[in-house]
């Protein structure tokens, strides 16, 4: 029984769904898309489908669009004809196979409500509508930062920047951002307000202008507007770039500090003395210098009261001192003041003490020594009138002293800790005695009536004087210890067989030293002498031929019969020999006979030989 019923119901149920399909099957349906999104400028294309019961035709289609909730027809589409009707769209519209409709050129007015309507004979009227909605994408925004600067102690809101976006549709609205972080309207400290304003094409220009207190640390904040708007259902944005606003706060710190280091000032320097305050604007500065007795100098009038800069040219000992650096901030008259020390380094009293202080002679010693005062360490060396480096240390000693050590030496005092700091002081080491003459021109070759210079060249301390014992014109030249005299004279008789006499002396003594003068053979007779040795080389040559004829002829025979001498070569065609006998030697020869009268064998006679060879 209960099964039965179950059947019953669900046979009902297919029933009625049967019924309900089949009812709406039989009924005329327009279907179109609810929005349709197009940018202004591009072509819009509103789709309409439609479904007929069996497959029917439509009897005509209309578009319409409402306005002010009136239709207003554009087009009718019966069949294959197409009959627009004269509206705001005409020209601008095109139906496609499909029957939707093409709206090109769309503009910002054309965002409203657009219909379909068809009509099928029997099966009536059915329409639908799809709301256009028409975009533009707004311009990227234009921030501008407030040009006059905002002051952390102003009491109103101050204006921070404004930013305007424009050309967009619909409207879109602006948010304000600070380093990144949304800012957000607060009662007392943020607002934003702004303005929205229709343009004649249609398109929104909207304008939002930032307030806000600032802190010091807002200097260097970065402040940036985003303009938001929706695009097909979804949310965009275009940020501005990002701008700084000048903040105006006053000096909480000052720092006075010297340049350079006040740990390398030194005298003759010049000297900065630079203080620098964190308040913007930069306050207005007041320099000042301690005396003794304790008042503070104004030092203003040479100083750069606007950049904080006070200049102290070739400074000395005297500058040394404290020195204060005042601000003034003119917007809430606050003031801040620092001191700085100033030393300036230096080097005085360079002294040279020489041991023994008398008089110095040849071979003695001396000892130097170089004291100084300074406000930090020194170093000494000694250096030669050259400028070589000779030692270092407070001390120099010289030994077994000279005329040619004689000089002037300086002692160079050095701070090491303060470059280029340094002072030096000479010192002449003279060594007396007296002259010692070290160079002459002797002798010297001359020829009679010649003009020739005579030189003499002597050292000593004091300065000595020159004379010569001959007349001329005499040039001296002194250098150092050293005086050289040179004398010009024209050569005679008298000079040639004296010579000339240097003298030098000083009130320590003389020194003189005799230059003799040569004469010079002429040219003259260094001819007749090579004639001479020109002639006995032409003699000879003729005796030796004469000799060889006559050894020819057999007039001169080659030596004694049955004589044999085993030094003698052995005679040859092409060579002559010839025997030359000594007198001097058979006299010698008689003189070395023994005492009991017997002579020497005559072997041991000497003979000289002649070899005319080549």
């Amino acid at each position: 029984m209960a099964g039965g019923r179950r059947a019953a119901g669900l046979a009902l149920g297919w029933g009625c769904c049967v019924l309900l399909c089949c009812a709406a099957a039989s009924k005329l349906e327009v279907s179109m898309p609810a929005v349709v999104e197009v940018e202004s400028g591009g072509t819009a294309r509103i789709e309409c489908n439609f479904y007929i019961p069996g497959n029917g035709s439509y009897t005509y289609i209309n578009w319409y669009y409402i306005d002010r909730n009136n239709q207003v027809r554009l087009c009718n589409i019966t069949g294959s004809k197409i009959v627009e009707e004269n509206t705001d769209y005409k020209g601008r519209l095109s139906v496609g196979e499909d029957k939707a409709l093409s709206i090109s050129r769309v503009t910002v007015q054309d965002a409203r409500t657009f219909v379909c309507q068809v009509r099928a004979g029997s099966h009536g009227v059915g329409e639908n509508r799809t709301e256009l909605r028409v975009y533009k994408v707004p311009e990227a925004p234009e921030i501008v930062a407030y040009p006059g600067g905002v002051s952390v102690q102003s009491s109103d809101i101050p204006q921070i920047a404004q930013c305007v976006s424009r050309n967009s549709f619909p409207s879109p609205n602006i948010t304000w951002h600070k380093n990144g972080e949304q800012l957000q309207p607060e009662e007392k400290m943020v607002k934003i307000p702004a303005t929205l304003t229709r343009e004649s094409s249609g398109l929104y220009t909207v304008s939002s202008t930032l307030f806000a207190h600032v802190t010091r640390e807002d200097r260097n904040s970065l402040y940036h507007c985003t303009v938001h708007y929706w695009l097909q259902g979804q949310r965009r944005a275009v940020e501005s770039r990002r701008v700084n606003v000048t903040v105006f706060y006053p000096a909480q710190h000052v720092k006075l500090q010297v340049m350079p280091s006040s740990a390398l000032v030194k005298e003759g320097d010049d000297v900065k003395l630079v203080c620098e305050a964190d308040g913007n604007p930069a306050p207005v500065f007041s320099f000042y210098k301690r005396d003794l007795d304790g008042s503070w100098q104004d030092l203003s009038a040479l100083a750069d009261t606007n950049s904080g800069v006070l200049n102290l040219h070739n400074v000395n000992k005297s500058s040394s001192g404290l020195y204060r650096c005042q601000t003034l901030d003119l917007d809430d008259m606050g003031q801040l003041e620092k001191d700085v020390e100033l030393v300036v380094n230096y080097i005085e009293g360079v002294h040279v003490k020489m041991e023994p202080s008398s008089s110095l002679q040849e071979g003695d010693s001396v000892r130097l020594s170089c004291s100084a005062h300074s406000p930090v360490a020194l170093d000494y060396q000694w250096r030669d009138e050259k400028g070589r480096k000779v030692t270092e240390g407070n001390q120099l000693f010289l030994s077994n002293l000279t005329f040619e050590t004689s000089s002037n030496f300086s002692c160079k005092v050095i701070a090491p800790s303060v470059p280029g700091l340094e002072q030096s002081k000479q010192v002449a080491v003279a060594v007396q005695g007296k002259p010692r003459i070290v160079a002459i021109s002797s002798p010297l070759y001359v020829r009679q009536d010649e003009v020739v210079n005579l030189t003499c060249k002597a050292i000593a301390f004091p300065r000595p004087s020159v004379h010569w014992n001959v007349n001329g014109t005499a040039h001296e030249y002194v250098e150092n210890q050293h005086i050289a005299s040179n004398l010009t004279v024209r050569v005679n008789h008298d000079l040639l067989r004296a010579g000339a006499m240097c003298r030098v002396s000083n009130a320590l003594g003389v020194s003189e030293k005799h230059i003799q003068l040569l004469e010079q053979k002429t040219s003259e007779s260094k001819g007749v002498i090579i004639v001479a040795i020109i002639v006995c080389i032409l003699v000879v040559a003729v005796l030796g031929s004469v000799i060889y004829f006559l050894h020819k002829k057999g007039k001169i025979p080659c030596g004694r019969a049955g004589k044999q001498d085993i030094t003698k070569p052995e005679a040859r065609k092409d060579k002559i020999v010839v025997e030359v006998k000594s007198d001097k030697l058979s006299e010698e020869a008689g003189l070395l006979q023994g005492a009991n009268g017997e002579k020497r064998p005559a072997t041991d006679q000497s003979e000289k030989y002649i070899d005319l060879r080549n």
